[in-house]
């Protein structure tokens, strides 16, 4: 499912409430520094040959503050303002800007909602996205996995991505003002097991979350169709389960199934 739009919503969302989100990114395509077994936007291949057209930070604004004031007008509800969309939205070049853009925004039509950024945390590493992804009220930074070998067959990084070193190094930063977003599965992609349920990826992946020190973990379940076919959606009850195990280290969790 990719974004036909830039501004999208506001939506129900079963983490973060009434919902706008900005899509930063190209339009019907991805574009992204991991390509996700999971992903809902599907394969990177499927939109390689695109041609990437990305909006200016005016013309976004423009779009954002028309439908503030159509959403004002209406009477909506806005509990957060969502960088999210069609892949990484910190691949956008002007994302700095953009940030500063929502945050104005924010303050001026809905003050008392919160700015989040989805993200998969492997442009950490330049210094300009750290800084600008501290302003925001909810960095919910992505971990799937234990080791470099399982983020690989999950994750699938690429050349626009980050080392497995820079990666835990950048989270470890944020500490407590980061949210680990972490989706468990288990399954199957081109005829190897996946899983970050198994004990040989969720010991070190408890271990790191014990490192990271963060505001408090995101588990959460599949929740829609998936690139990857044989796939294992995880119930409630089996979040709670591994929930539990990452309580017992003093860190909080919520769990979404």
């Amino acid at each position: 499912m990719l974004f036909e739009n830039s501004i999208v919503g506001p939506i129900h969302s079963r983490r973060l409430g009434s919902s706008l989100g900005v899509n930063l990114l190209p339009l019907k395509h991805k574009y992204c520094s991991y390509d996700c077994i999971y992903c809902e936007c599907g394969w990177n291949k499927e939109s390689e040959q695109q041609e990437k057209v990305f909006a200016t930070p005016s013309e976004l604004k423009g779009l954002l503050q028309r439908r503030l004031e159509q959403l004002k007008e209406e009477g909506a509800r806005v509990d957060s303002f969502t960088f999210a969309g069609n892949g990484e939205p910190t691949l956008y070049p002007q994302f700095p800007e953009m940030v500063d853009v929502v945050r104005e925004m924010r303050d001026l039509y809905y003050p008392k909602a919160v700015t989040t950024l989805l993200t998969n945390a492997t442009q950490l590493r330049r210094k300009e996205i750290f800084d600008a992804v501290m302003k925001l009220d909810n960095p919910v930074l992505k971990l799937d996995a234990g080791t470099e070998r399982m983020r690989q067959l999950i994750n699938k990084n690429n050349d626009m991505g980050c080392t497995w070193d820079e990666l835990i190094a950048n989270l470890t930063a944020f500490g407590s003002h980061g949210i680990i977003q972490t989706l468990l599965f288990d399954g199957y992609s081109e005829g190897q097991h996946v899983s970050n349920i198994i004990d040989s990826e969720f010991t070190p992946y408890l271990a790191y979350l014990k490192q990271i020190c963060p505001r408090y973990v995101m588990l959460y379940a599949l929740d829609r169709a998936t690139p990857e076919k044989d796939l294992r959606k995880l119930s409630v009850e089996e979040l709670e389960q591994y929930a539990q195990v990452i309580r017992k280290e003093g860190i909080e969790v919520k769990v979404y199934g």
